[in-house]
């Protein structure tokens, strides 16, 4: 059952990712063409620093940078009268009452609070590799069409919305499959940040058991295990390259694309 349980972890890790990452991946791109300088200096440098990070390392690093601070800022909020240091050598310190979760706290609020972390790290990851999709999308827009918004009087607020944004789609949408893809091929990493996903669990259960510590003794499985795993992702990913055709070509109607033109002529 925690195999299967695992499964929905998967799931549910994308299902949530997925949007969160698009939001910051908007609201990075947003950034990084804006007039103001200093924004426009946020957006591109969360785009640079995360692109040029290695995953694995981004994600050991932030899921441990993230938690301590966390449990920093309630150390200082909930422990005013702490006297020694929170940095002790190699060792990070807080009070019981700051640290997160607590320890008496039951095991469901430890997997939870886990799952969230690996939430934000992905979110952020993959936040950035989406920022520049979309600043490319946003650049791949005819600049005509905002010169004519701009001659009928839109503002600058309604030239966004109305002109850029709805068009960026179909040039960003490519990148955002390639992108998915990643994503789906990265939920092995959860293993990392503590969370027992599907592989975790395929290993475990896979491995050589003796009776001695299970009712159901068997060799070394773990190639079956993986072979199923094999035919989940590849399955998973077929349906999710039928449904981004099908959305690909939903967006590029009527639209003066390539993909558009084709459209018309067969019609």
């Amino acid at each position: 059952m925690n195999l299967y349980w695992s499964v929905l972890t998967v799931l549910t890790l994308l299902g949530i990712t997925a949007p969160l990452a698009l939001a910051f991946g908007f609201a990075g791109a947003s950034a990084a063409r804006a007039t103001l300088a200093p924004l426009r200096w946020i957006g591109k440098t969360y785009i640079a620093i995360v692109r040029g990070v290695p995953d694995i390392a981004f994600f050991l690093f932030f899921v441990i940078a993230l938690d301590q601070a966390i449990e920093y800022l309630r150390h200082r909020a909930l422990c005013p009268d702490w006297s020694e240091p929170v940095r002790q050598g190699n060792d990070f310190v807080v009070c019981q009452a700051a640290k997160m979760p607590l320890g008496e706290a039951p095991q469901w609020v430890h997997e939870t609070y886990g799952f969230a972390i690996a939430v934000v790290t992905f979110a952020i990851v993959y936040g950035a590799f989406a920022a520049n999709v979309l600043f490319g999308a946003m650049r791949a827009v005819p600049r005509a069409q905002l010169e004519t918004a701009a001659a009928y009087g839109m503002s600058t607020r309604q030239t966004f919305w109305r002109v850029l944004v709805p068009q960026m789609w179909v040039f960003a949408l490519p990148g955002l499959s390639n992108l998915w893809m990643l994503l789906i091929k990265a939920t092995p990493l959860l293993f990392l940040l503590g969370v027992e996903d599907i592989v975790y669990w395929a290993r475990e259960l896979g491995g050589s058991k003796t009776p001695r510590f299970t009712d159901y003794p068997h060799g070394d499985w773990r190639m079956w295990y993986f072979l199923a795993l094999l035919v989940f992702y590849l399955m998973f990913t077929r349906v999710s390259e039928v449904v981004l055709d099908r959305l690909m070509a939903r967006l590029t109607r009527g639209q003066a694309t390539a993909a558009g033109e084709a459209q018309r002529k067969a019609a």
